[in-house]
C-alpha cells in the first residue's frame, strides 16, 4: 500500500463527463481522463485489502462481484501512486489482454467490490486502468512483441469479438499460428458493431488490431465460415478451431403487427450508424444508415443495448424516446438483501437516459410494460402500439415469478420506428450445424462444466456463443481460458498463465 491513509486523505475523483446537450452533437468518447498526477493521487486511496474483493471474480448470489479477469488491481494502483507507470502496465496486461477496451466499456465490477465503496466511495479503479494503458501506447510501452518461436501447430478462430480476440491473442504468443476469420468486414464483433462509439471509439479497436498482426496473427474479413467457407476446410486446414461467433441471434417480439416496417432488431440499428459514420468521415449522410431523425422512437430493452438505442436516437435528432422495460424498477439504493460486496442491484440511469432527461425533460423509461401489437398505416408502416401494463406472479406448478399482463391495462401510444433490444438467444445456427456441435438447452454451444471443447474433435468454444449474452470481460475471460485449454491439447502441457 502506497500511502496508508490514502482513502482518508483523499477524495473519489473520476473522468468528467461532457454535459449531455453538448456531446449529443457528436459520436465520439465524452469523458476527459483525469491528469497522471490526478491518477496518482486515486491510486493513493487504494486500500491493499487483505481480501481484495475487488479481484476475486467470484459469484455472489448469481452475480459476479469483482473482476472476473483477476486484475492485479491493489498492485497497479499502487504502482502509479508511486509513479512507475510502465510497471503498472506490465501488471495490468498479465490479466488483461485489451485494457483499452475494459477501461471503456466495463461496468466496473472491480469498483463496486471495492471495501471503500462500503461506507465512502470506490476507488477509481476503471478511470487509473484507462490512465494506464493509454500512457503505454503514448510511451510506447504497449508495442507488437512477435514471439521468438513458433511451434509450427495452426489455430484458426472464428469470429473476432473480445473472447476470439483474447483467445488468439494468448495462442500467437505461445508461439501457434493463429488465424480469425471474421465475417464482417471488420475485425471487432461485438466491440465494433455492437457498442456505439460514443462509449468506444472504432480506431481503439484498430490500434491494438495493428499490433496483434505485427505480432504475426493473421485476420481474414469478409469470410462467413458456415456459409461462403466449408466447415471442412477448416477443419482440414487447422490443428485446432476455436467458435468464438457470439451470441448474435436476436430474441424477438412475437406480437400482432410484427411485420411492420419500421421495426428493427437494435443492433441492425446500431450497426447500420457505425458503418455509417466510419463510411463518411465521422459524420452521418442520409440515406445510409436506419435513421430516428424526426421519429417517435420506441425501444423495447431496459438494459445496455437498449440504453444505446437512446443515445444513438437523440443524437439522430429523434422527435422522442420511449423506452419500455417489463421488470419493476430497482430500488436506488442497496437493499437489505443485496449486501456489499454483492453487484448492487440498484436503479442505474445510464448515459442514453441522461440525454433523454436532457432534451425531454424526463427519464423515457417505462417500467412493468410490454408490446401487445403493433399498428400499421396505409403503408404498412408501424403508427401505433399498444402497450400494456405487466404484475409478477408465482406459477403454481414450478413456483417460479413471472410477469403477466394485467387485463384492462392497455393504452396506445404513437410510433414509427421501434427497435428491439430484448437480448439474444445464442449463435446463430448455421455455425454450430456446420462444425456439427451439440447445443444446450439455452441454444449456447454444450460443453463439459469448466471446459472449453466441445463433443467434435479438435473443435473448442468460447465466449458470449458459450456462455450466452454477457459482458466483453466475461467474454475475454472465456477466450484466454479456451487458450489455455487449446495448447494443452496441441502441446501436452502449457505455460499459457491466465490468472
Amino acid at each position: 500500500m502506497g500511502k496508508p491513509t490514502g482513502f482518508l486523505d483523499y477524495k473519489r475523483q473520476d473522468k468528467m463527463a461532457e454535459s449531455a446537450r453538448s456531446r449529443i452533437r457528436h459520436f465520439r468518447e465524452f469523458h476527459t481522463p483525469l491528469s497522471k498526477e490526478e491518477q496518482e493521487i486515486q491510486g493513493a486511496r487504494c486500500m491493499a485489502c487483505g481480501v481484495p474483493f475487488c479481484q476475486s471474480g467470484q459469484l455472489l448470489n448469481g452475480m459476479a462481484s469483482g473482476c472476473p479477469l483477476h486484475n492485479l488491481v491493489p498492485e497497479w494502483n499502487d504502482l502509479i501512486y508511486n509513479g512507475n507507470w510502465e510497471e503498472a502496465y506490465y501488471r495490468l496486461v498479465k490479466t488483461n489482454n485489451f485494457p483499452e477496451f475494459t477501461s471503456r466499456v466495463c461496468p466496473a465490477l472491480c469498483e463496486n467490490a471495492c471495501t471503500c465503496g462500503l461506507h465512502d466511495e470506490p476507488v477509481s479503479t476503471k478511470a487509473n486502468e484507462y490512465g494506464i494503458i493509454e500512457n503505454a501506447y503514448e510511451k510506447g510501452y504497449a508495442k507488437a512483441r512477435p514471439p521468438k518461436v513458433r511451434t509450427g501447430k495452426k489455430v484458426a478462430v472464428i469470429g473476432s469479438g473480445p473472447s476470439g480476440l483474447a483467445a488468439a491473442d494468448l495462442l500467437n504468443r505461445r508461439g501457434h499460428f493463429v488465424t480469425v476469420y471474421e465475417r464482417e468486414d471488420k475485425v471487432g464483433g461485438l466491440l465494433r458493431y455492437g457498442i456505439p462509439n460514443m462509449k468506444l471509439e472504432k480506431q481503439v479497436i484498430d490500434r491494438k488490431v495493428e499490433i496483434m498482426e505485427e505480432e504475426g496473427v493473421v485476420f481474414k474479413t469478409g469470410c462467413n465460415v458456415g456459409k461462403e467457407v466449408k466447415a471442412s476446410s477448416i477443419l482440414k486446414e487447422y490443428d485446432r478451431v476455436i467458435l468464438s461467433c457470439g451470441a448474435s441471434n436476436p430474441r424477438d417480439i412475437n406480437v400482432p403487427g410484427r411485420d411492420a416496417a419500421g421495426i428493427y432488431f437494435a443492433v441492425d440499428f446500431l450497426k447500420s450508424t457505425t458503418k455509417a459514420l466510419w463510411a463518411n468521415d465521422m459524420r452521418l449522410k442520409e440515406g445510409t444508415y436506419i435513421s430516428a431523425k424526426g421519429k417517435k422512437v420506441m425501444v423495447i430493452g431496459g438494459g445496455d443495448t437498449g440504453n444505446d438505442c437512446v443515445g444513438t436516437s437523440i443524437r439522430h435528432g429523434a422527435a422522442s424516446v420511449l423506452q419500455l422495460e417489463m421488470m419493476p424498477k430497482a430500488p436506488d439504493e442497496r437493499a437489505e438483501n443485496n449486501p456489499w460486496p454483492e453487484w448492487p442491484r440498484i436503479c442505474k440511469t445510464d448515459y442514453g437516459q441522461q440525454e433523454a432527461i436532457a432534451m425531454f425533460g424526463k427519464d423515457p423509461r417505462v417500467y412493468t410494460t410490454t408490446v401487445k401489437e403493433f399498428l400499421k398505416d396505409k403503408k404498412g408502416a408501424v403508427c401505433k402500439a399498444v402497450l400494456v401494463r405487466l404484475e409478477s406472479k408465482k406459477d403454481e406448478k414450478s413456483g417460479r415469478m413471472y410477469m403477466a399482463q394485467i387485463p384492462g391495462s392497455e393504452y396506445t401510444v404513437e410510433v414509427d420506428l421501434v427497435l428491439i433490444a430484448a437480448g439474444f438467444l445464442g449463435g446463430e445456427e448455421y455455425v454450430s450445424k456446420a462444425f456439427g456441435v451439440e447445443l444446450d438447452a439455452r441454444t449456447n454451444v454444450k460443453t463439459q462444466a469448466g471446459d472449453y471443447a466441445t463433443n467434435i474433435k479438435n473443435v473448442f468454444t468460447a465466449g458470449d456463443m458459450h456462455r450466452g449474452q454477457s459482458l466483453v470481460v466475461w467474454a475475454i475471460r472465456e477466450g484466454r481460458e479456451a487458450a489455455q485449454q487449446v495448447d494443452l491439447s496441441l502441446m501436452g502441457y502449457t505455460n499459457i498463465a491466465i490468472q
